[in-house]
């Protein structure tokens, strides 16, 4: 496939392998980005990501009340968040807060602006 161009006869392959290149170039920051939009693809991760990002640290306890789940079930979550490095926690006494890793704030936010404006469909016309 490395070679392929394509058949149509106005083709640039100019075009065609310069994107190509391009694409292989920004390879690892696509899988990045892929694995990130993968987690908050799920909405009890992006309402956890959401709430963290209001409140800035809220400990398991405190996100299994507001959601209303229970506390393993959002711990499964967390620990989803925090071994992609979306988030990370602190320990304070024998409590745990999780808080959003400040070089992912500013990749998140625009989710975050969209749910504050509260019509998705809206802000993506």
């Amino acid at each position: 496939m490395k070679n392929n161009i394509c058949i149509r006869l106005k083709a640039d392959a100019k075009q065609i392998i310069s994107c190509r290149k391009i694409v292989q170039e920004k390879d690892s920051s696509f899988d990045e980005l892929s694995s990130i939009l993968s987690l908050t693809g799920n909405s009890v991760r992006l309402k956890l990501l959401y709430i963290l990002n209001k409140e800035v640290r809220l400990c398991v306890c405190d996100l299994s009340d507001i959601l209303e789940m229970n506390v393993s079930a959002i711990s499964q979550h967390l620990r989803k968040l925090k071994d992609r490095n979306l988030i990370y926690s602190k320990k304070e006494a024998q409590t745990i807060f999780y808080s959003i890793a400040k070089d992912k704030r500013l990749l998140l936010k625009p989710f975050f602006k969209i749910l504050d404006n509260g019509n998705v469909l809206k802000e993506l016309v």
